[in-house]
């Protein structure tokens, strides 16, 4: 798929927000500047995140919890994570039941999330970002919509 523009690829992220639900994972991979963190914004703003969200960078991990938005939110930033075993002190674990994880940089913990939708976008020379995603069967259905 391909996104023509910032605003794209946040609408990719709008249409995600009417399809997900609580114990879903979503990875975001790609290069800086690719839009991850677009995709992550548009989707908490169509579940009802009024501003805007910041990166997580710092933070590692950003919750969003009703009635800031429809169902709990982790967004959750890897950038910074050195060891993938530094990832069970965040306490994902617990919380990947009721809540959506969004996780950028997934591949500083590769194979920890098997089960989630996998996007990875790649900007392309002109600017435009391409978009590829791995979609696991708990997904296919849903993928479908987008």
């Amino acid at each position: 798929m391909i996104l023509d523009d910032p605003a794209a690829t946040e609408a990719l992220g709008a249409r995600l927000a009417v399809l997900v639900r609580p114990g879903d994972v979503i990875t975001l991979e790609g290069p800086l500047g690719a839009g991850k963190t677009s995709i992550a914004r548009g989707l908490l703003a169509a579940l009802g995140l009024e501003g805007e969200a910041p990166s997580p960078s710092f933070a590692i991990v950003q919750p969003y919890a009703p009635p800031e938005v429809r169902f709990p939110v982790l967004h959750v930033d890897l950038y910074r994570i050195d060891d993938a075993d530094e990832i069970a002190e965040l306490g994902l674990d617990e919380a990947e039941s009721d809540s959506l994880l969004l996780i950028e940089w997934p591949e500083r913990a590769p194979g920890y999330w098997p089960d989630a939708l996998m996007l990875t976008l790649a900007i392309e020379e002109d600017g435009q970002r391409r978009l590829t995603a791995a979609v696991p069967p708990g997904w296919r259905e849903r993928w479908q919509q987008i």
